[in-house]
């Protein structure tokens, strides 16, 4: 396997390996360390991809279904790299902890409007426009603005301010109450990821441009409130400039204490991925229902999501395996 892959690698001008889950399904599946530039995998649902020039391990498994057979493909350290874990592990919340944004936000963003009897629907494709902007009250202002104020809104500019701000605080309180009844799970391998991080005295925080008190609503009740002690928020205002603005990454490295180099962001969005670069940050981008096929050339590693065994993805190990060197898309 490693000469078949170092023969495709020097073969291709960009030096990216490629591995279909078809090719994988008569071998035996055991681990295989190797180094890679870029690992890529297919399937009719997603794609993955693993961008590094340090070694990992991936591990393909052989998962037999009614319909058909096919390969997963688990990424973590190689044994020379294992002793390698971040200064801090950050996490996006929406669409990262929680795939929150069609079935949580926005229907408390239309819950709200139909409250306030303003005329107004967000459908599932216009929020997966305004999700661009970062921010809830930036994102209803830039709304309407764009397409007329209500008939009932303000027409003064510090009016307007307030009135926006009304509203998304009511927005907040009907999302806490989906979040407090458990409506909405955990994505895959959260809490898992968390756990390595905690464990091994890694420190982890949630970066996030939501109000603070949805995103502590999240982490309280899904997480538990043992994790949610050992985890500080920095969310909504605590900074003046919003993802893809790094500030709210800057912000969470100097307040615990290490160097954004040494840090290692989870994202599942463009904006999202341009702040932790921004902020000198290795990425991993577990893509979310609004944000597949966003453009994510410049993370460390792209995945459908963290996962739990057997369905893993990536580990702690991988995580820190990512500060090793400088890698390449």
């Amino acid at each position: 396997m490693q000469g078949k892959a170092k023969a495709m690698a020097m073969a291709s001008t960009n030096s990216i390996i490629s591995i279909s889950s078809a090719s994988l399904l008569n071998r035996t599946p055991q681990p295989k360390a190797t180094t890679l530039i870029s690992l890529l995998k297919h399937n009719k649902d997603h794609e993955q991809r693993c961008t590094s020039k340090s070694s990992f391990t991936f591990t393909a498994l052989k998962i037999s279904t009614p319909k058909t057979r096919r390969s997963k493909l688990i990424c973590s350290a190689s044994a020379s790299e294992a002793s390698t874990l971040p200064a801090a592990l950050l996490f996006d919340c929406d669409g990262v902890l929680v795939d929150t944004e069609k079935d949580g936000h926005r229907i408390s963003f239309n819950d709200t409007f139909q409250e306030k009897e303003l005329g107004v629907t967000w459908d599932v494709e216009l929020y997966g426009e305004l999700l661009k902007i970062g921010g809830g009250k930036e994102r209803m202002t830039a709304y309407f603005n764009k397409t007329g104020w209500p008939a009932n809104a303000p027409t003064g500019e510090q009016e307007r301010k307030d009135f926006i701000a009304s509203l998304h605080k009511r927005k907040t309180e009907l999302f806490m109450v989906l979040i407090e009844k458990k409506l909405l799970p955990l994505r895959p391998g959260v809490a898992k990821l968390i756990d390595q991080a905690l464990t091994q005295g890694v420190n982890v925080a949630v970066c996030s441009t939501s109000n603070e008190k949805a995103v502590s609503a999240i982490v309280s009740f899904l997480l538990g409130p043992e994790r949610a002690e050992k985890i500080p928020i920095f969310a909504g205002d605590v900074v003046p400039r919003k993802k893809p603005d790094p500030a709210i990454y800057l912000l969470a490295a100097s307040t615990l204490g290490v160097e954004p180099s040494r840090c290692v962001v989870v994202e599942d969005s463009a904006i999202g991925l341009a702040a932790a670069k921004g902020a000198g940050m290795k990425c991993i981008v577990t893509k979310s229902g609004y944000t597949a096929d966003e453009d994510f050339l410049n993370a460390d590693a792209v995945f459908d999501f963290i996962g739990d065994p057997p369905e893993e993805r990536f580990d702690l190990a991988f995580c820190g395996s990512l500060l090793e060197k400088q890698y390449v898309s």
